[in-house]
């Protein structure tokens, strides 16, 4: 299913660049983790890791993904069925041992990183030389999160990622189910009690899920890009996030982080801001704060910009 195809252009002329896999699995697992946040978007946790007597294997990497959802990662060299099932087969294993895997967060990132693990829907990455056909509808049918990401190699320092299939899978209710005398919030593990961005969007205004649905079919005409709801925003993504979107129905505002550098933008004060050093939910460097249709006409070539990755 690979059809990504590199060209080297020399006065005028094209000579296609042949890729290949990578010779061994481990090099390609051991580039990945050093540059997996670059690459994935995902924060590196631990590599070979230990599944103990029951499980009986050891995990290829252990991350963390931008969006603070638990990642299990399996590469193989040649076609991807095999990696597939193994992925899979690890997934018993990390709902099974969420302190150990929330040890392992807190040992590497930090306290914070630990605190904000989202349980609801762990995500399985299989990156492989190539997918099959049978491949990508297999893991339509399994119902669970899954990347397939297929490499190639073509020399000269030069590898691709691409992003093969994806599926979001169904959540798993994880959290205490809510009471009575709270219709509209969930009660999270540490608990307090916070609306999720569904929530929060059922009790907007018409007008203002109207702005969004018109941002997000912007979002996805693109095929490739995924749409998952997380607890406080809905993020958007084909490897990485290219965007979050957070409700506010109070001010009548879509509050949209953008994977754009916020230095190639003119910050306009009240729409465009720089969030580098904010701490603020979502994804992204630049946020946009789009209250109507004329500010979602400006902001299209801003969203085109980070979907396309320029």
């Amino acid at each position: 299913m690979n059809d990504l195809k590199l060209f080297r252009v020399a006065d005028g002329r094209a000579t296609e660049v042949l890729g290949t896999a990578v010779a061994l699995e481990r090099h390609l697992q051991t580039l990945i983790e050093q540059n997996m946040e670059t690459m994935l978007g995902i924060r590196f946790l631990a590599s070979e890791y230990i599944t103990g007597p029951r499980h009986r294997g050891r995990i290829d990497s252990l991350g963390l993904d931008e969006n603070g959802n638990p990642v299990i990662i399996e590469y193989k060299r040649s076609t991807g069925k095999a990696v597939i099932t193994q992925a899979l087969s690890y997934l018993a294993w990390l709902r099974d041992h969420r302190h150990e895997f929330e040890s392992l967060v807190k040992e590497r990132l930090g306290h914070e990183a630990a605190g904000s693990v989202d349980w609801n829907n762990p995500r399985l990455v299989c990156i492989a030389g190539d997918f099959t056909s049978h491949d990508a509808h297999a893991v339509e049918e399994i119902g669970r999160r899954i990347d397939l990401v297929s490499y190639r190699n073509f020399g000269g320092g030069l590898l691709s990622l691409q992003l093969v299939a994806s599926v979001a899978g169904s959540a798993a209710q994880t959290r205490t189910p809510t009471t009575a005398s709270t219709p509209s919030a969930e009660v999270v593990s540490s608990g307090s009690t916070v609306k999720s961005v569904r929530q929060i969007y059922e009790e907007s205004s018409q007008s203002l899920r109207n702005l969004y649905a018109n941002l997000d079919a912007m979002l996805i005409s693109h095929a490739d890009v995924q749409k998952e709801f997380q607890l406080h925003y809905v993020a958007y993504r084909r490897i990485k996030n290219v965007a979050t979107v957070r409700f506010q129905p109070r001010s009548h505002t879509l509050v949209v982080r953008l994977a754009i550098d916020p230095d190639t933008v003119e910050l306009v004060e009240g729409f465009a801001r720089d969030v580098r050093k904010i701490g603020c939910l979502g994804t992204g460097p630049l946020e946009l704060r789009i209250r109507s249709h004329e500010d979602l006409t400006i902001a299209g070539d801003l969203v085109r910009r980070s979907i396309e990755g320029r």
